[in-house]
């Protein structure tokens, strides 16, 4: 028996050494690279949001949902990574519906550009710290590049033991707690870089979308529609890369077909009051804090007046959990 307890004495204290080590070397996505931890800070809010935002970064650069909030009452949050592909964000739908029944599920389809994982850096912005669940191990086959394995997501020690040298006091003062880094998903960007030039309309030899991409768009149609979930079509108002007429045109014809809204904001910038000499951080890619916050003012009119949506306003516990974080809000955005 005594041999038998100092067995499993050992083999508790490997697997606490080995879980430490594991979540010491794990990158912590608190000040440097925050985008990294947008996707597990869902985790803890409230789950009452009636609009869910899918997408890349012209989702979580783009829309505010505190400024959705002031103007209308609705609720929403954004669920957003960097390049997020398709299949991640089908997937990250998916796990979202374990939680909540949104109402109205936005998705931006810039993604519908890219038919291959981009690279490991960003599969590890939305992967290192989701949740485990099944829609996390689909979304790493769906995602790894040829370099990747699935053990290396299972053990993060295998991808980042030689971050030893590397470990900085942000590794020791996230060990075992986070910050929030968003307001419900929206990154805030006070940075100004004008548009300067416009992108070259280079004539592409395909304009159409892949097969995989329309299967993936073809999935959240079908589960929006099995949830009675309202899914709307938009593509954010980024001057690069360029948006074309055939891709353009390729989305409107789905959406007619699917009966589902579609917005391409490009089209209503002068309406929004976008001013690209002041309203991008990164010469039109994103809006900045400025920009963002027309298009969520402009976006939270065709909200309230296109579906049924609460005004949580009305309701005083809600209420007051979101006054508590807009004080927050404007004291960090100054606006």
């Amino acid at each position: 028996m005594k041999k038998f307890l100092k067995i499993l004495v050992v083999l508790i204290l490997i697997v606490i050494v080995f879980y430490l080590t594991n979540k010491l070397l794990m990158p912590k996505y608190m000040d440097s690279l925050v985008e990294g931890s947008m996707i597990s800070q869902y985790y803890d809010e409230e789950k009452n949001h009636e609009v869910i935002f899918i997408g890349d970064c012209e989702v979580y650069a783009n829309f505010s949902p505190m400024v959705i909030y002031e103007e209308t009452g609705i609720t929403s949050y954004v669920r957003g990574s960097s390049q997020q592909l398709l299949w991640q964000s089908y997937y990250v739908l998916e796990e979202t519906l374990k939680y909540e029944k949104p109402k109205v599920v936005v998705f931006n389809v810039n993604a519908m550009r890219y038919d291959k994982p981009v690279s490991e850096a960003y599969n590890r912005l939305i992967l290192d710290k989701m949740k485990w669940s099944k829609q996390k191990y689909e979304m790493i086959k769906a995602s790894m590049t040829d370099e990747e394995n699935m053990a290396s997501y299972i053990f993060p020690i295998l991808r980042y033991h030689s971050r030893f040298d590397q470990l900085t006091k942000e590794d020791l003062e996230y060990l075992f707690k986070e910050k929030k880094n968003t307001y419900n998903g929206f990154l805030i960007n006070k940075n100004v870089k004008p548009v300067e030039s416009l992108p070259t309309k280079r004539r592409l030899s395909n304009y159409q979308f892949s097969d995989i991409t329309y299967s993936y768009l073809d999935k959240m149609t079908a589960l929006c529609k099995e949830n009675g979930i309202e899914l709307v079509l938009i593509k954010a108002p980024s001057v690069y890369p360029f948006w074309y007429d055939e891709y353009d045109a390729q989305i409107e014809d789905y959406a007619n077909r699917n009966g589902l809204k579609f917005i391409n904001f490009l089209d209503n910038v002068e309406e929004i009051g976008i001013d690209y000499t002041q309203d991008t951080y990164d010469s039109g890619l994103h809006l900045n804090l400025y920009g963002a916050t027309k298009l969520s003012k402009y976006f939270a009119k065709i909200l309230q007046e296109d579906f049924d949506l609460t005004d949580y306003r009305n309701d005083e516990a809600v209420n007051s959990v979101y006054q508590e974080r807009l004080k927050e809000y404007h004291e960090e955005t100054g606006l």
